[in-house]
């Protein structure tokens, strides 16, 4: 069981020290509706955003809905202030799944969706369903993003529903190959199409 202190503003919990597993306090700096938008994004300096302060920033997904079937959530930095979201990546990714009929399980790397030195979006999630049960949530997690010293590495966990109705959860880990600190991240889907849903972003102190 985990300890702590939970403080409320009109009823979002801003703040909870994590004291048995030795964490910190998360601090709720934005959260942001999708209602069939294209793109969301998180700028510092802009409506509590703050990538300056902390050293591990955490977003939360809650039902991310795509309005195409087999779109796929993804994200991507910024070291000028969302001018350009653009920052070289490499990562890995990881498939696990489960059909709903219980026909077929397993797990498998996701060859398509990992970046070798790449600039595009990083993929969160795999072919995900449009209707109303096939959302997505999950979170991911960036380090050092304030560095000016060393690169930016995240790790994503995503739990999302297949266009072909089976359970699957993602995990994708990698670096932002920049030494100049990340003040943007904005979220969108790889086919370029419209999404509703929930990005809360935490400062962890």
């Amino acid at each position: 069981l985990m300890s702590g202190i939970i403080a409320q503003n009109s009823g979002r919990h801003t703040g909870l020290v994590k004291t048995s597993s030795g964490g910190g306090v998360w601090n709720l700096l934005k959260t942001l509706t999708a209602s069939g938008d294209a793109d969301l994004s998180f700028v510092d300096g802009a409506d509590g955003v703050d990538f300056s302060s902390y050293d591990e920033h955490v977003f939360k997904f809650i039902n991310i809905n795509p309005a195409d079937d087999g779109a796929e959530f993804s994200f991507n930095l910024s070291t000028d202030g969302g001018s350009n979201y653009n920052v070289t990546k490499t990562s890995s990714f990881i498939e696990i799944y489960h059909f709903e009929n219980d026909g077929n399980a397993g797990m498998g790397y996701g060859s398509s969706h990992d970046l070798a030195q790449g600039t595009g979006f990083q993929k969160l999630t795999s072919n995900q369903g449009n209707l109303s049960d096939e959302s997505g949530s999950g979170e991911l997690k960036l380090f050092g993003l304030n560095s000016t010293t060393f690169i930016k590495h995240y790790i994503s966990d995503m739990n999302t529903v297949y266009f072909n109705e089976y359970q699957q959860q993602d995990k994708c880990a990698g670096y932002g190959n920049t030494t100049s600190a990340v003040d943007a991240v904005q979220f969108a889907l790889t086919s370029g199409g419209n999404f509703d849903g929930i990005i809360s972003l935490y400062g962890i102190s």
